[in-house]
């Protein structure tokens, strides 16, 4: 497929981009021209690169509100300017509800839900004051709207995380764009320990694979680019079509 995607002279933060799914959206906007940033609370060592360039990385919990603000601002200072913004950081290990700690759901809470909204903020304020506005997409899960055993408080943040985004989309438009992508499972390292191969999670999906953390990162360089100008408040689903039905998989078998 020959389509250009051209984001040279355009500056991009992605949260959580030193691995899996955020390594991967890092990768593809440096392989289409753009300056990024990637945060996480440890450093890789060695920061995606991709087109003959290096994302540079900034350490910081965006759990603390003043940790991400400081992040938003020194990134855009190292940029000189902020177009886009992706909140990836999230995840959670599985919990039981009837046992897990407060503290635990909070912390999950924290990382899913508000820590989007820390880093949003200053972003915003960013991007209002420039001619060209912005974008921010926030990375949400299949989990927000179809449950799973095990995950009660990220379910629950996922969830939130989608209404959070409409709301944002309409306080901040026309100049800034807010969006949202509902991802399936993503063969990562991560998911491998969970899943192994994915084969037998892959039998369940309609595309009859996992997605890849290239799927994803397509769909943040769609609703962060130009064909996207009239796109905001949008939840796209990047689930390879979602589970089929239990019935059908019982019939099958």
């Amino acid at each position: 497929m020959n389509t250009v995607v051209d984001f040279s002279g355009r500056a991009a933060l992605v949260t959580g981009g030193t691995k899996g799914i955020g390594a991967a959206i890092a990768r593809s906007f440096l392989g289409a021209g753009a300056e990024v940033v990637v945060c996480g609370r440890r450093d890789p060592g060695s920061p995606p690169e991709a087109g003959g360039r290096t994302a540079r990385f900034l350490a910081a919990d965006i759990r603390d509100a003043d940790a991400a603000a400081g992040l938003v601002e020194r990134a855009a200072e190292l940029m000189g300017r902020l177009d886009v913004l992706v909140n990836n950081a999230g995840g959670s290990p599985d919990a039981d509800a009837a046992t897990v700690s407060p503290r635990f759901v909070e912390r999950v809470v924290q990382l899913n839900l508000l820590a989007p909204f820390y880093v949003a903020q200053p972003a915003n304020k960013i991007m209002q004051g420039q001619p060209t506005g912005g974008a921010i997409i926030n990375i949400g899960s299949v989990s927000g709207a179809d449950p799973q055993p095990g995950t009660a408080a990220y379910t629950a943040a996922k969830a939130g995380l989608l209404a959070f985004t409409k709301a944002l989309a309409l306080e901040w438009s026309p100049k800034v764009r807010v969006n949202h992508i509902t991802s399936g499972p993503v063969a990562t390292d991560a998911a491998a320990d969970r899943y192994g191969d994915g084969a037998a999670l892959g039998g369940l999906v309609p595309m009859g694979r996992m997605a890849d953390p290239q799927d994803v990162a397509n769909a943040c360089l769609y609703l962060a680019g130009d064909l996207a100008s009239y796109v905001t408040g949008a939840d796209l689903a990047v689930h390879g079509g979602g589970e089929v039905p239990a019935r059908y998989v019982v019939t099958r078998n």
